[in-house]
């Protein structure tokens, strides 16, 4: 009976003499070194990141650069703060409904700009409602309407935050650099952010109704209506009552 390791297709064949044996070794060797140098051209690859660092985001939701670490340019906001009638360009008429809703009522100019910003149901009534609650308690008790741009300013921060906007400490700083003394105790982006969020609240108490028009102008260049968004509804019309003449009969 023949032996079944001999007999199996499956299995490799064994050399049989000394000199089959010799001849293996030399192939073998010449096919380790061709696969050493294929290994030596390759590549190195590249060391992981840590754990704990961002790989696009930083911690306050700041996008980064194409170099680890570094942050992204930001932009600059389509009209500066003073620009009360906005640009003449296609939204020069927007613009003009802007300047005059802010001058006369800002409380509906907050509560569009809230609404383009999340456009969940009652956000226009509820922040609207709620700036005129503020402006009349304040203009009862301090004189002037000094509360609502305590409420008010988280509007400015989202909108920096969503598009990637200078703060007013980079827009100084870059127009006469008198925030140069900033670098000097800021040390990284989450004391930067919180020095722009003291700024944003302090352009909504001294600036306010600038600081309205001005986002009021910005989202409308980047975001629609949310009205704008609804989808197209079909209206089926059926058709009007037939009927056979008698001369057709």
């Amino acid at each position: 009976m023949a032996n079944c390791e001999e007999s199996s297709p499956l299995l490799a064949k064994q050399p049989e003499t000394e000199a089959e044996k010799k001849a293996i070794k030399p192939a073998t060797a010449s096919l380790s070194a061709a696969t050493a140098e294929k290994r030596s051209h390759q590549p190195s690859p590249l060391p992981k990141r840590a754990s704990g660092m961002a790989c696009g985001w930083t911690a306050d939701g700041l996008p980064l650069g194409q170099v680890v670490g570094e942050p992204m340019q930001r932009s600059q906001w389509n009209s500066s703060i003073f620009a009360c009638l906005g640009r003449n360009d296609e939204f020069c008429s927007s613009d003009l409904e802007v300047c005059l809703l802010g001058s006369v009522a800002p409380c509906v100019i907050y509560g569009s700009n809230v609404e383009r910003l999340g456009s969940a149901p009652g956000t226009f009534a509820n922040h609207c409602l709620t700036y005129s609650g503020l402006y009349l308690l304040g203009r009862a008790l301090f004189g002037s309407n000094i509360l609502a741009p305590c409420f008010s300013y988280h509007s400015r921060t989202a909108i920096r935050r969503k598009f990637n906007l200078e703060g007013s400490c980079e827009a100084l700083n870059r127009s006469c650099g008198c925030c140069g003394c900033c670098g000097s105790f800021v040390e990284d982006d989450a004391q930067l952010e919180q020095c722009e969020i003291c700024c944003d609240i302090a352009t909504h108490i001294f600036c306010h109704r600038c600081a309205v028009c001005q986002e009021g102008r910005e989202l409308r260049r980047r975001l629609p209506h949310p009205g704008f968004n609804a989808q197209p509804v079909l209206i089926m019309i059926p058709p009007g009552q037939q009927a056979m003449s008698r001369g057709s009969a």
